[in-house]
């Protein structure tokens, strides 16, 4: 066992991460942004070195499912402990350990189906606060997606009453050539443009910005909404009626499950047939075909240039990559691309690759919320944190605490700081748009678009 780097002053919440893979790395470098005290554990010296090298965090190589390194890495005085590894069952002892052990809440990534269907069970029995599946996740997120037309991303805000939508404004389009304050009064009512990616640059508008066509905006409204928004903007609204699943795995399986419930016939491809003979069976109502994705043949027989939608969910990033542009060049479908590795994740943005869903960073996003609302609890302000064009941008939600200094003001008079946007508030469940007269309320929760990293609590957006 080999410590390789302690702290010297914690803060925040004491936090033991065991797995340094994707989600792991991505974890760390989300959480040491909110100065929490983490320990990481890993067999692997490589990926401890590696992750102590470049963060403030402890290193202990071992295995996180032993009681002592557990002891070692804290879990006496420990806030939370994540199981993170690529095995279920590691993952659920590492909980278990440390739910005895310790005082610590406990969350399990789990992603084999059969321990889902028992999710209640093992939380009520383990005392797990959260198990988080990258694959179910992926699959809802997707879903999302799909049923929301047009749309690159939907991320949700205010308890799901709010979705932030991004989008691309096409050649003709009702919104091209004019400034934000000239839009309609009806689209001005129900959203807020917060963000604009153009020629690469990404800019928090105010009302003189100018839209163009090919400008990727990114907008808050409600839920409730959306589609009549989306309607009044000029793009279609209803969702296809069709999707082609290319890959058979289990992000396949939980998205077929959702849009058979929406009443969305689906085709799934896997070169498995082992795997395409389980999911006829598990799914009975789509049809499964057990052929090469990457053939360009077998393609145009399952009908890829019809699709009204396609999802590149192969195990293979590079194979994914490859069909969502072969796709982009024979169909018009809406079209969606898993992709697995994180570290290349800007340059795969750059591809004409329609949504671009990352399952492990879904997955350490919701951990990582998990978190900011167990430090909430202890002070801190942030609720929801979601990046936005590649993390150049962030939307924050920021519970509104009884002594802040944005309270009772009209929205106008709030000197806010450069690249600070308040772009919602959700007030006892309902969600407002803001205008200049409307104030904040102490427990509200206010959502705010920035490109200022330094944001940890609601009185940062001050000058």
């Amino acid at each position: 066992m080999e410590n390789s780097k302690r702290r010297e002053k914690p803060k925040g919440l004491r936090i033991i991460i065991v797995g340094c893979g994707r989600v792991g790395r991505t974890l760390v470098d989300r959480l040491t942004e909110d100065d929490h005290d983490i320990t990481v554990i890993d067999e692997n010296p490589d990926e401890i070195q590696a992750i102590t090298d470049r963060y403030d965090v402890s290193g202990i190589v071992a295995n996180g499912a032993s009681y002592s390194v557990q002891k070692d890495a804290g879990v006496e005085e420990a806030d939370i402990l994540i199981a993170v590894t690529a095995s279920d069952e590691l993952n659920l002892l590492c909980c278990l350990i440390a739910e005895h052990a310790g005082h610590c809440e406990v969350l399990a990534r789990v992603r084999t189906p059969e321990y889902l269907e028992e999710e209640d069970y093992l939380k009520e029995k383990m005392g797990l606060a959260m198990i988080i599946n990258p694959d179910r996740r992926a699959a809802e997120y997707i879903a999302k997606i799909l049923f929301t037309p047009n749309a690159l991303s939907v991320d949700s805000f205010a308890g799901g009453h709010a979705d932030m939508i991004s989008l691309r404004i096409p050649e003709g389009n009702k919104m091209v050539g004019k400034r934000l304050m000239d839009l309609e009064e009806e689209l001005r009512d129900i959203m807020l443009i917060c963000a604009v990616e153009r020629n690469k640059e990404v800019t928090i508008p105010d009302g003189s910005f100018v839209l163009q066509a090919g400008d990727e905006i990114a907008f808050i409204t409600q839920v409730k909404s959306a589609r009549e928004l989306l309607k009044k903007m000029g793009f279609r609204v209803r969702h296809a009626r069709n999707a082609l699943l290319l890959g058979g795995g289990r992000t396949s399986y939980y998205l077929a499950k959702i849009l058979e419930q929406a009443g969305v016939a689906t085709t799934i491809v896997d070169k498995d047939p082992m795997r395409c003979a389980k999911m006829s069976a598990l799914l009975p109502k789509a049809v499964v075909i057990n052929g090469d994705a990457s053939n360009v043949d077998q393609l145009d027989q399952v009908g890829i240039s019809t699709a009204e939608a396609v999802v590149a969910l192969t195990d293979k990033d590079e194979e994914n990559i490859l069909l969502a542009l072969h796709t982009k060049n024979v169909s018009d479908a809406k079209l969606v691309t898993r992709v697995n590795r994180i570290t290349f994740s800007k340059v795969i943005q750059e591809l004409d690759l329609g949504s671009v869903v990352f399952p492990e960073y879904l997955t350490a996003e919701a951990i990582t919320a998990y978190v900011r609302t167990k430090a909430a609890q202890m002070h801190a302000d942030i609720e929801t944190l979601v990046d936005l064009f590649g993390s150049r941008v962030e939307a924050i939600e920021f519970y509104v605490g009884p002594n802040t200094k944005v309270t009772g003001i009209p929205l106008s008079e709030l000197k806010l700081k450069d690249q600070v946007l308040i772009t919602c508030i959700n007030h006892e469940g309902q969600v407002i748009i803001p205008r200049g007269n409307d104030t904040i309320c102490a427990g509200d929760t206010v959502i705010v678009v920035t490109g200022n990293a330094e944001l940890s609590q609601i009185n940062d957006i001050l000058e």
